[in-house]
């Protein structure tokens, strides 16, 4: 028998719905007193106390990092299939973003109240980004290539990797980091808007030494019409988006003291946009990371790293004729070596950044860096100090450096404090862009204060952080127009802004249930002492807050959440047509185990239909879901 397209999305639309009836009829026989006992071995473990390395370029646990992280590991990604890694990062604490309509197109996160281009993307420890114009492209990096996720917020990370890290450092794993036995895996999912996807991976390892991972992923969908009636470029069509993943990982161990290994993940999208009357408009992309390294583990504690790693951010738009491709690539040495008291951290980079185009009169650069760090990590004292040098062809030199303490008030109570000195180097926009560019721009620089306390049991883990940050030599777009251009204008050292917050997060585990939720509340205003002077800055909401609950067995993991996003401007002027009314949307998700070998994954988004935009002018999407099913051969 055969199904119609429309047919299909009914029947998908009733089989989603079966599901997540059939999830919480399992969850409910799980609470049953009549049903058999379950070992306790058999009950998922949560493991609040996760290790991290993004925070101190070493193995750190989060119960000893002084900064804000966050860990997104690869049970919660299971949750984001057929979605991308923004829509991951905006369910997480102090992260605000928006989108110009559906999957693919133009989008911006902000952290803490810092942009995109403020925020340093890592994929397995390499730079990724758009040089030209700053910010990582989050919105086609795909969840399923991705192993797990680390979120270091604040400017401690500008002390250890440099130019870009002022507002945080994300860093993406890709899959393949802890393969421990072979297994093989195929994928298959559909949703909403005639979305489908279509994926196979494989893990291979053996007794000598030897792991291999390889993953890819095709993903397609219709999409829906991105912009709103009466915005600039409105044509009323479905704007679709297409995606071909692949991820590789490859490591072999030469003997106990030696690994060597490689790993990469790219993607190739096209995405549909509007623009105007005009029919058949689209940009493609190419994005992705890729290295390759020698570990030597020379003593326990101690480890030497040589790092080689390339990556690009390619559009190519024949609507307007127009292609920018970036490029970047990085050698590092990084070593960390156990003293009689904490361990110390080292490292040398270089890095060149590259712009393939005409337009720019200069489109290379070079930096050379170098930094120390220390870290303490024990029961009673935590401690990590930075200092880094960076020597950029085209800004010259600038010194970065990070201090902070916790005290251990008891084995479950901690509280510290931070100090933070960031900074970012102009993009090639900022500075050669035809007609704005102002090659005598400086750097951004900031000073960032963090407190913090901390309560962390067997069942909770709860924290709750106060943070102040001052931004100086800010870069704006200055208009100036002329009876030629009504446009003009030019990049400019303009601005200064102070941002201040809090953010508690708390997460709970009592027996299969999970529950908790963070808040966070933020003002990042203007503080130039010229027009927008006290005004906020655009798309940083006042207020942000989700709750969830959820029940995990070994057979079935249920989630329901609610995330509320406060008012917000979309532009500096804070003018009434820059508004952004709040919105809050209902989610379900849910795993579960059909049997040994095969798995199902759910997802319903904005159960509640709630119409809302992130800008003005461009579309959000209604009611929607996405479910799979995942074979695995052990």
């Amino acid at each position: 028998m055969s199904l119609s397209r429309s047919s299909s999305g009914t029947y998908l639309r009733l089989s989603i719905l079966s599901a997540l009836g059939l999830l919480a009829v399992n969850t409910a026989m799980a609470v049953t007193p009549d049903v058999a006992t379950i070992n306790d071995s058999e009950l998922p473990q949560v493991e609040l106390d996760e290790i991290i390395v993004t925070a101190t370029r070493t193995p750190t646990k989060t119960s000893n990092v002084i900064a804000q992280t966050r860990v997104v590991d690869s049970e919660e990604l299971q949750r984001y299939q057929g979605q991308s890694a923004l829509e991951v990062l905006k369910h997480q604490p102090g992260i605000s973003y928006y989108t110009n309509g559906g999957p693919g197109t133009t989008s911006n996160f902000y952290m803490r109240g810092y942009g995109s281009n403020q925020i340093l993307v890592l994929i397995d420890g390499i730079r990724y980004s758009s040089i030209s114009a700053g910010g990582a492209t989050l919105s086609l990096l795909p969840a399923d290539q991705i192993d797990r996720i680390e979120i270091l917020y604040g400017a401690s990370g500008s002390s250890l990797y440099g130019s870009d890290a002022m507002g945080g450092v994300i860093q993406v794993f890709t899959k393949g980091t802890n393969v421990d036995r072979t297994t093989f895996s195929v994928t298959v999912g559909a949703g909403s808007h005639d979305e489908y996807l279509y994926g196979a991976s494989g893990q291979f390892a053996n007794k000598a030494g030897t792991t291999l991972s390889i993953s890819a992923s095709h993903n397609e969908t219709d999409g829906f019409n991105a912009t709103l009636p009466g915005s600039y470029g409105y044509n009323k069509d479905k704007d679709g988006f297409e995606s071909d993943n692949v991820s590789l990982a490859l490591t072999q161990s030469l003997n106990e003291q030696l690994l060597v290994g490689a790993s990469a993940l790219y993607s190739k999208s096209t995405t549909d946009f509007d623009n105007g009357a005009a029919e058949n408009t689209y940009s493609d992309q190419e994005n992705g990371a890729a290295q390759a390294f020698v570990d030597w583990r020379y003593m326990p504690g101690s480890s030497v790293k040589l790092q080689y790693g390339h990556s690009i951010d390619k559009s190519d738009n024949p609507t307007y004729s127009s292609v920018y491709d970036t490029k970047q690539d990085q050698i590092s040495l990084v070593g960390q070596h156990l003293l009689p008291v904490g361990q110390g951290i080292y490292g040398i980079e270089y890095l060149n950044q590259s712009i393939d185009t005409t337009e720019y009169d200069v489109d290379d650069r070079d930096v050379s860096s170098a930094f120390l760090g220390y870290v303490l990590a024990n029961n009673q004292f935590d401690a990590q100090a930075n200092l880094r040098f960076d020597d950029d062809s085209q800004y010259g030199n600038e010194t970065t450096y990070n201090l902070g303490g916790a005290y251990h008030i008891n084995p479950n109570a901690r509280a510290g404090i931070n100090y933070a000195k960031g900074f970012r180097a102009p993009t090639f926009n900022d500075l050669y862009y035809p007609g704005s560019g102002n090659p005598n721009l400086k750097p951004e620089t900031s000073d960032n204060y963090e407190a913090f306390v901390e309560y962390d049991t067997t069942l909770q883990s709860t924290r709750l952080t106060g943070y102040y940050n001052k931004v100086d030599d800010l870069i704006g777009y200055v208009a100036n127009p002329t009876p030629e251009n009504e446009w003009a204008g030019s990049s400019e050292n303009v601005d200064e802004a102070k941002i201040k917050g809090l953010s508690l997060t708390s997460d709970w585990t009592i027996d299969n249930y999970l529950f908790g939720g963070s808040y966070d509340y933020q003002q990042a205003k203007n503080n130039s002492g010229g027009t927008n002077d006290g005004n906020f800055l655009s798309i940083r909401p006042e207020h942000k807050g989700l709750v969830y609950l959820g029940y995990r067995l070994p057979s079935v993991d249920i989630r329901a959440e609610y995330q509320y996003v406060g008012d917000y401007y979309s532009g500096v002027a804070n003018t009434e047509s820059e508004f952004v009314d709040n919105y809050g949307l209902f989610n379900i998700s849910g795993n579960y185990k059909l049997t040994n070998n095969l798995s199902m994954t759910a997802r319903l988004n904005n159960i509640t239909n709630e119409k809302y935009t992130t800008i003005p002018g461009y579309n959000t999407d209604g009611t929607n879901f996405f479910t799979s099913l995942t074979y695995n051969w052990y």
